[in-house]
């Protein structure tokens, strides 16, 4: 059984950790074609911050969110191969605050074929954040230490 855990693990966390050796490889001085794809995101959600917050609100630098996109996907997918809470709650947080942004499909209507094509990496996304929850969830009740009863000891008179 634990072979086979791990190897889930593997297959699992090889989705974020070779995404995210692909976005750094692209990287260079302009945060690569990532940056191309979330930099019209990003300036949405700009100026929805600058509308709260005004002026002094904080600014977003699509080179740091990609780099952090790749911090995270490759720090915590290879973490969540070793079978580390903590590294299922990085690529938790990888997923929370980029699939929103990436997986705009409330943006189209019901008919244009980008709907479809983003509801269904939406999915895909909810179906990951599923499936670390349930990661945690099991790494969270089972106990670590199983205490073994001592067997009593016999008295000789």
């Amino acid at each position: 059984m634990g072979f086979f855990s791990f190897l889930g693990r593997v297959l699992f966390a090889s989705l974020f950790i070779l995404s995210a050796w692909q976005m750094y490889n692209e990287f260079g001085v302009d945060g690569g074609s990532a940056a191309k794809e979330v930099a019209p995101k990003l300036v949405v959600v700009q100026r929805f911050i600058t509308s709260k917050f005004g002026e002094g609100g904080p600014k977003i630098d699509v080179r740091h969110f990609v780099a952090a996109s790749i911090v995270l996907k490759g720090l915590g997918g290879i973490l969540f191969v070793f079978g580390s809470s903590f590294g299922a709650y990085l690529l938790l947080y990888h997923l929370l605050y980029t699939t929103p942004l990436l997986c705009d499909f409330y943006n189209y209507s019901y008919g244009e074929p980008e709907f479809f094509a983003l509801l269904n990496e939406f999915v895909q996304c909810l179906a990951l954040f599923g499936a670390l929850l349930f990661f945690i969830g099991m790494k969270n009740s089972i106990p670590r230490k199983q205490h073994k009863k001592k067997a009593p000891k016999t008295k000789t008179v």
